[in-house]
């Protein structure tokens, strides 16, 4: 007589309880930020088919009323093109190093109670579960999960190599392989926390003087692309009206004379092109600029890149008088 026999149900293992990993190779996994790229692209492409579009006179668009099509909307749409680009991208990729920041901004408070447990005579495993009882903003869950790994018996060595690979900042990864060298090597490993700790604040706070340094550039640059915009501006609102307003005059004062001047300004839509060109270059280039000497990363630079490209492209298309001559 055949019998049916079921499957058993697995139960759970130690491994998948405390999230061990398992000798299967993990696909890797994404960033947020580099999804948001792929989207910005797609985005971008689309805007910048538009702006081709525009320029021939295809899609008779525009984004400010009363002008006519041609350049103008073509560049507001290439704008728009850059803006989904970069803005995506720049904010999330400076959200993620901020917050790798502020892991790694506790990360030597933590091995200094380590290192103090450890002087007690107490061993690595026991001297991290008795400092995970402290507060450690964002590392605080990761090391009370190593705790919990560590007193379910998981080795040292695993434990801290599974905290590495959750947290995975470049100060987090390169301070356990020394911890867990110095641990197999044996000898006093308090020792070693607190070099490990002191030479991490030390790189913390040089980085943190280097920023304070570099804010007054950063400041210079910003007021300096202002400046440029209010200088168009003025230029726009009091200096070529009054140009104008003079050449017509001396055209009007010439032919009653009897010896007719004119003169000819039909180069002014064309120069508040050239300057409008110029504001999109300066945005995008000091932006990048400001991000790479403040802390020498490009994805900090495309989110001052946003900011200053944003603002001034709005300013140049809503703020600055159109001229019609």
């Amino acid at each position: 007589m055949a019998t049916a026999t079921a499957n058993p149900v697995k139960p759970r293992s130690l491994t998948s309880t405390l999230g061990l990993r398992t000798a299967e190779k993990e696909r890797p996994t994404r960033l947020p930020e580099q999804y948001a790229l792929f989207g910005g692209l797609a985005a971008a492409v689309v805007l910048f088919l538009l702006a081709a579009l525009c320029a021939t006179g295809t899609v008779p668009f525009v984004l400010r009323p009363g002008e006519p099509t041609g350049a103008n909307p073509a560049i507001d749409f290439f704008v728009l093109g850059v803006l989904a680009l970069i803005a995506p991208y720049g904010f999330l990729a400076s959200a993620r190093y901020r917050r790798i920041s502020r892991i790694e901004q506790r990360l030597p408070d933590f091995l200094r109670d380590v290192a103090e447990a450890g002087r007690f005579g107490m061993t690595l495993p026991d001297a991290i579960i008795v400092a995970s009882r402290g507060r450690y903003d964002l590392l605080t869950g990761e090391i009370k999960k190593m705790a919990s790994q560590l007193e379910w018996g998981v080795p040292v060595a695993t434990a801290l190599n599974l905290f590495r690979d959750r947290v995975n900042t470049p100060l987090v990864n390169r301070t356990v392989s020394i911890i867990v060298k110095a641990n197999e090597a044996g000898g006093s490993v308090a020792d070693v926390l607190s070099m490990v700790a002191r030479d991490t604040r030390d790189v913390q706070v040089t980085q943190q003087e280097r920023q304070i340094t570099m804010l007054t550039y950063l400041t210079v640059i910003y007021i300096s692309f202002y400046v440029f915009l209010v200088t168009i501006y003025i230029m726009a609102a009091v200096f070529l009206p009054q140009m104008i307003t003079a050449g017509e005059g001396i055209s009007s004062s010439s032919s009653t004379a009897g010896a007719a001047i004119s003169l000819n300004f039909s180069a002014i839509p064309e120069l508040f092109l050239a300057f409008m060109v110029a504001v999109i270059v300066h945005a995008i280039g000091d932006g990048i600029m400001s991000g790479v000497i403040f802390n020498g990363r490009i994805s900090e630079g495309l989110q001052h890149a946003t900011i200053m490209l944003a603002s001034g492209w709005a300013f140049m298309r809503y703020a600055v008088p159109n001229l019609h001559v």
